[in-house]
């Protein structure tokens, strides 16, 4: 059965103060490379087809975690499987990012990325 969607691609846009700061950050934490990158905007292209669109936000309000009433509340957060949680951490911080002070599970942690879009990274539990 052929589907409306054969052949166009898919993303998420998130607004950032500096995109491309931010997508640096991704492609370098995930090994995905920036698929294009002009004033405002910035692609990194995840494999299958997928792109991370980060997009200049003039007046950005960097989200609170966890969410407080009054605060600029996340509106979507990243999920990325690991399999050495305490590596990844480190991999991340080295990258920019923040280790958030509430965390919720023993097997995530909860960080922020240097423009305080929070993001976890779950342990692959798998075995």
């Amino acid at each position: 059965m052929r589907s409306r969607m054969d052949g166009m691609w898919w993303g998420a846009a998130v607004e950032a103060p500096d995109p491309g700061a931010l997508a640096r950050f991704y492609s370098e934490l995930l090994g995905w490379p920036i698929g294009h990158e002009e004033p405002g905007t910035a692609i990194v292209a995840a494999p299958g087809g997928v792109f991370i669109v980060f997009q200049q936000a003039d007046g950005y309000r960097a989200p609170t975690w966890p969410p407080a009433d009054g605060d600029q509340r996340p509106m979507m957060h990243f999920d990325f499987q690991v399999g050495d949680l305490d590596s990844a951490v480190a991999d991340a911080r080295a990258l920019g990012a923040t280790l958030a002070e509430h965390q919720p599970q023993d097997n995530v942690r909860v960080l922020t990325d240097p423009a305080g879009h929070p993001f976890c990274l779950c342990l692959d539990q798998d075995d």
